[in-house]
């Protein structure tokens, strides 16, 4: 079996002990799906130049459909990025999203969802960069599984060092605030990789559409563990 194969066949086995990655109620709780590729008309150039305004965009969203979160955004070519520099190459602009999104207030609880150590963490503060970061190390079934969890609170570094164990359904951060989180509204990015290929505290979570192939086979897709987490109580 290939790696995703082997990731699967994991999941399966142990779904029972993955935990959630932020607290939701699936009697109580929904998340709302949240699309942000050139379908969504209603994000103008005005919201996204604006983190405050794109801030209460994104509250509006989720209060007007009564949800907790909003989620989203794996392999989606996205339209926001043209709101910061930091994803524009000579060549060819990075758009394609890598991560789940999970979009809630500033300081929402952020937990481990299995056995894990840090592998690195870092202070990404460039405006649209992820911020504070954590990168956690799981050693699985023959296999080794990277996440990286961003736009965290600065306090989330805090007393953190490399190889330090961190447990199931231990917190270990929380959402950060536009100024410490790269300037955008308060979420998590949430990224899983086979291979760190040799970055510590930062991964790519955007890439050149040309470039997707190489980059997804990579970077599974995170629901595989956030279904667990949410069960799916989506609404449209």
């Amino acid at each position: 079996m290939d790696l995703l194969e082997r990731f699967h066949a994991w999941q399966e086995r142990e779904k029972a002990g993955i935990r959630q990655v932020v607290d939701f109620n699936p009697l109580e709780d929904q998340v709302l799906p949240m699309d942000f590729t050139a379908a969504n008309t209603d994000l103008t150039d005005e919201i996204l130049d604006d983190t405050a305004a794109f801030s209460n965009w994104v509250a509006q969203q989720l209060s007007e459909k009564d949800c907790r979160y909003g989620i989203g955004g794996y392999n989606e070519h996205r339209t926001i990025y043209r709101r910061s520099a930091h994803f524009d190459t000579a060549e060819e602009p990075r758009r394609l999203h890598l991560g789940v999104d999970i979009w809630g207030p500033a300081s929402t609880p952020v937990y481990n969802f299995f056995e894990a150590e840090v592998h690195s963490f870092k202070n990404n503060p460039q405006s649209g960069d992820y911020g504070a970061t954590i990168i956690l190390k799981y050693r699985l079934d023959g296999f080794d599984l990277y996440a990286l969890y961003g736009h965290l609170s600065l306090a989330s570094l805090e007393g953190l060092r490399v190889g330090q164990h961190i447990s199931a359904g231990q917190q270990f951060a929380a959402l950060g605030i536009p100024a410490e989180n790269g300037n955008w509204p308060p979420h998590l990015h949430f990224q899983l990789m086979f291979a760190m290929q040799g970055m510590e505290g930062d991964y790519p979570g955007v890439c050149q559409f040309s470039k997707r192939a190489g980059y997804l086979h990579n970077c599974p897709d995170p629901m595989l563990i956030l279904n667990h987490s949410f069960k799916l109580n989506c609404v449209n």
